[in-house]
């Protein structure tokens, strides 16, 4: 069993239609899968011409992470995706396909660790930034990764998860994302928050929601503990009051 200790300083998160603390806090009592939607959150603080070059996947990690991380230097970056850049990969595999000449921007934006460097360069950001692509349970991992930082000693780090709604092709194999979010963290040192991993002898099922979406309606509920299953892991967090 493998254990870490942190404090969840802040979060921001969005869905469409779900923007405020109230939003999803109404979302967190009775959720729903919400309706196909082509909204799009605010990013009105980025130039118009670094706006134009972003996906609606980076603008939703853009619109978590960048209130989260006003005011701060040197903020560390974990940003998780399952899935990545689906739509920009399907618009550039149907090119190919049909032998259109391929954009090099696209491909360029299309990379896993894309966001991460459009992070950096319009906030001018030099410190440690990692781009990960894990299973089901991305977020732990993302954190195993934030609590490693946080004992190199950075004061705090910025955790962003999010997924797009994949395209219609993809829907045999993608399963696990219900409309498209984006879940911000800044964690910080401190014993708040525990995440604690074990392995069962039999796989449990997994959750109806993606584990970001469980673990906002653990923060906005009066619940002290969420587990998260995946295959034959077992996550368990655990909030001490």
């Amino acid at each position: 069993m493998s254990v870490i200790n942190f404090n969840i300083a802040q979060w921001r998160a969005w869905a469409p239609g779900l923007e405020s603390v109230d939003d999803w806090q109404v979302w967190s009592q009775q959720p729903v899968v919400l309706p196909v939607s082509d909204a799009a959150p605010d990013v009105s603080f980025l130039p118009a011409m670094q706006r134009r070059r972003l996906s609606r996947l980076a603008r939703m990690a853009f619109s978590v992470g960048w209130p989260l991380a006003e005011g701060r230097q040197d903020l560390p970056l974990v940003f998780i995706s399952r899935h990545g850049e689906t739509p920009r990969t399907l618009d550039i595999l149907s090119d190919l396909a049909t032998d259109q000449p391929l954009s090099p921007t696209h491909f360029s934006l299309s990379v896993h660790n894309a966001i991460i460097g459009l992070w950096s360069i319009m906030r001018g950001e030099t410190s440690e930034m990692t781009a990960l692509a894990a299973a089901g349970d991305g977020l732990e991992h993302g954190m195993l990764e934030a609590a490693a930082l946080l004992k190199e000693g950075a004061p705090a780090v910025l955790v962003i998860i999010t997924e797009e709604q994949p395209p219609q092709a993809y829907s045999t194999w993608i399963d696990d994302v219900p409309f498209p979010y984006a879940v911000g963290l800044l964690v910080t040192p401190g014993n708040d928050w525990q995440l604690s991993l074990n392995s069962p002898a039999v796989a449990l099922s997994n959750a109806r929601w993606p584990h970001a979406l469980n673990l906002l309606r653990t923060l906005l509920g009066q619940q002290t503990t969420c587990q998260h299953a995946w295959k034959n892991r077992v996550w368990t967090w655990q909030r001490n009051l």
